[in-house]
């Protein structure tokens, strides 16, 4: 754990000279010091040492740097600029110590299930390997209120996420979550069990209350990582004037996303889909911006957010969403695109990702999470999809 040096306040020492100042003024020299654990005089007034003073004090120099030199590798242990070559000590850190590091990906569970199928494991996987300096957190209602699922868990299903040095685990905890937000007095009123979408909406609002609250981008569970997204403060546009959730990215405590959440409360509707979803981002953009058709594939901007242009997510739009499971003469490239939405949601019919079978899907997975499709294979699976309530 990481411990706590106290220093005090810098100070300073007079030593004044035999000789006088011209004017008759005594001359004064001031050395300004910081305490620490050993006290050194100002070198330029330091009475000469015996050889064995300076050597005792090269050994206190010596001690000093490697205490010194372990606080900051203690400290660098938590800093996200060391994912690729040191090992997090996932099991011992919660929650908000993750999402204070900042930049976080986070993707979230909200139904009871603790066996995340392929499709899952490869957006978290995908993920991870394009944003290898940042924290990935996949959050999930159905875990235990533990701090993280230790490495040797027992979810077989786990083992594969927990082995990758930026993924993290843990339980999703609403009413810690809406703390300190306009959602806390809409969940302590509302009745999940009367809820029509109540799946979605928790979703919904979980997303709003963690980006607010910590900075980063939410991914659905069904979006694949190709290339790294260069904006900070973005929406994704799902086709022209009209924005998705599946995918959005803000600093902490922006403004806009507050306002969001306060329109959730506001215009609450849970028989409606997607009411407090694409459409609340889509209403609360359009009160902001002067929304205009895409043409091309230029991006759209407006009072610092950046309105992505629907190529960089949803290059294959909803009612084409089975072309992914089919084979291509010429596979895109999707030279446009940050990621691709799967639309797991409109996949009724169950469709899945068959080794061998030389699909889009198929080859996204090689190119993009190659360790989900490797367990794939090895172990047969073949259950590709996602209960469709869990991606919007």
């Amino acid at each position: 754990m990481l411990q706590t040096v106290w220093v005090s306040s810098p100070g300073s020492w007079n030593l004044r000279e035999s000789e006088h100042h011209p004017k008759g003024k005594k001359r004064s020299w001031k050395c300004r010091f910081v305490r620490t654990i050993i006290q050194h005089p100002c070198r330029r007034h330091a009475p000469r040492r015996s050889g064995r003073a300076r050597m005792l004090r090269k050994i206190q120099i010596c001690l000093c740097f490697c205490f010194v030199s372990g606080i900051l590798y203690e400290i660098s242990l938590l800093s996200s600029c060391v994912f690729n070559y040191l090992p997090m000590p996932q099991h011992y850190l919660t929650p908000e110590q993750v999402l204070n590091l900042g930049k976080s990906i986070i993707f979230l569970e909200t139904t009871e299930r603790l066996k995340p199928p392929p499709l899952v494991s490869c957006s978290v996987e995908s993920a991870a390997r394009i944003y290898q300096d940042r924290p990935v957190i996949l959050f999930l209602k159905g875990l235990a209120n533990e701090t993280a699922l230790d490495l040797n868990t027992s979810y077989a299903a786990f083992s594969l996420l927990s082995s990758m040095k930026n993924v993290f685990i843990f339980p999703l905890q609403m009413e810690t979550i809406f703390q300190e937000t306009p959602l806390l007095q809409w969940y302590n009123q509302v009745i999940p069990e009367e809820e029509k979408n109540w799946v979605h909406v928790s979703s919904d609002a979980s997303r709003l209350a963690l980006i607010w609250k910590y900075g980063g981008i939410y991914m659905d569970t069904d979006v694949i990582s190709i290339r790294p997204i260069p904006e900070e403060s973005f929406l994704a546009a799902q086709k022209s004037r009209f924005s998705s959730n599946g995918i959005f990215g803000f600093p902490a405590h922006h403004k806009f996303i507050w306002d969001c959440m306060e329109n959730f409360v506001l215009k609450y509707n849970g028989n409606i889909w997607g009411n407090q979803g694409p459409f609340l981002m889509t209403r609360m953009l359009k009160a902001l911006c002067n929304l205009t058709d895409f043409e091309g594939t230029e991006d759209h901007s407006c009072h610092n957010i950046s309105f992505l242009n629907p190529q960089r997510f949803y290059p294959i739009p909803y009612p084409a969403w089975s072309r992914y499971y089919q084979v291509w003469d010429k596979s895109p490239d999707f030279s446009h695109s940050y990621a691709l939405h799967l639309w797991n949601f409109m996949n009724h019919n169950r469709k899945v990702v068959v080794a061998g079978s030389n699909t889009l899907a198929e080859k996204l997975y090689k190119a993009y999470c190659p360790s989900t499709y490797q367990d794939l294979i090895q172990n047969g699976k073949q259950d590709n999809f996602s209960d469709p309530e869990d991606a919007v």
